[in-house]
């Protein structure tokens, strides 16, 4: 018996390392309330108990550096491929293997060694203000720079992680040279300085402020299917155009998910990162937030079906961090404050 001891004290010991294995602790700096189904739903499908901390992407970043090997962080979930770059300099992510992931995502929309996943796609592309603009006259980002658009042009600030990646992928497109000489051109188009988010360029070339803005899509489409009549007024009045479709494609960033390099349930992380591949998640990403799925299509959102088909970018995603040091110093010597 006294032999037995050790052994059923250290059986007793493990139990509670057990019952914690149906646990997933997930930092996410997405905050959008239809996220919660998702979650949800991988519960009930797995009865992996899913604990969460939300904050946004930099509170998150320092908060993973701070723990350390001592993070109780399982997976990592944020918006826009920059900002998942970051985390993947700090050595934040550790690389996954899966069959799953491989075949479901396209190589694009995922790390090259695998230590982040796409699960949503979100497209920037040109809006316009219908009436007084030919859609016809702009097929490409390049020709917001031209001296027809002089003084129509809204967006927003050339910080902002969304536009640093656009001028990330035109970097890795056109080269630096002519990326620079782009930014110039949109900087002495714009109707007023940059101010404000996405909806907020939407709302302006409504208004007439502007003619033309560089938003992303799913902003548009809440805006299609808002509560509220003022905003779907808006909606009608702008159109949308996807541009360089002759060429390397329209602009797309990321909503990702990788790894934590610490993470203490590594085998629940994995499949916490499939389950976001699989087809009811894919269409929770697009009826839930006007996202592009990365797998299938949004047949099930209409007004986000009824943007129509477009040709994406097919540029590695990962190259929209490495470039954006680069991005943000073209901004600055453009004047795109």
């Amino acid at each position: 018996m006294k032999r037995l001891a050790p052994l059923v004290a250290a059986l007793a010991f493990a139990l509670p390392a057990i019952a914690q294995e149906k646990v997933l602790n997930l930092y996410s700096s997405r905050h959008y309330q239809t996220d919660e189904a998702l979650y949800a739903n991988f519960t009930k499908a797995t009865g992996i108990k899913v604990n969460r901390i939300e904050a946004n992407e930099d509170a998150l970043l320092e908060r993973l550096k701070n723990e350390g090997a001592r993070s109780p962080a399982d997976v990592l979930v944020t918006v826009d491929a920059g900002r998942l770059w970051r985390a993947e300099q700090q050595g934040l992510f550790q690389p996954v293997k899966s069959k799953v992931l491989d075949e479901r995502i396209p190589g694009e929309l995922r790390h090259p060694e695998g230590l982040w996943f796409a699960f949503s796609v979100r497209a920037r592309p040109i809006f316009y203000l219908k009436g007084a603009v030919n859609p016809a006259d702009i097929r490409d980002y390049e020709d917001l720079a031209g001296p027809k658009w002089k003084g129509k042009v809204c967006v927003r600030s050339g910080a902002s992680m969304y536009n640093l990646s656009l001028m990330s992928s035109m970097i890795a497109g056109v080269g630096p040279a002519k990326a620079e000489e782009w930014a110039k051109g949109v900087v002495a188009n714009f109707a007023r300085s940059p101010k404000g988010g996405d909806t907020d360029q939407l709302k302006s070339v409504a208004a007439g402020e502007c003619q033309v803005a560089i938003a992303n899509t799913y902003y548009y489409v809440r805006l299609m299917k808002s509560s509220r009549p003022e905003e779907r007024a808006v909606a009608e009045k702008v159109g949308v155009i996807f541009p360089n479709q002759s060429g390397r494609g329209t602009h797309v960033n990321i909503s990702g998910a990788g790894v934590v390099k610490h993470a203490p349930h590594r085998d629940n992380a994995i499949r916490f990162l499939e389950y976001l591949a699989g087809d009811e998640a894919q269409a929770y990403f697009a009826n839930g937030n006007n996202e592009y799925p990365v797998a299938g299509k949004a047949s099930g959102n209409r007004e986000l079906a009824s943007l129509g088909e477009f040709r994406k970018d097919s540029l590695n995603v990962s190259l929209l961090g490495k470039n954006q040091a680069a991005a943000q110093q073209i901004y600055d010597r453009a004047g795109w404050k």
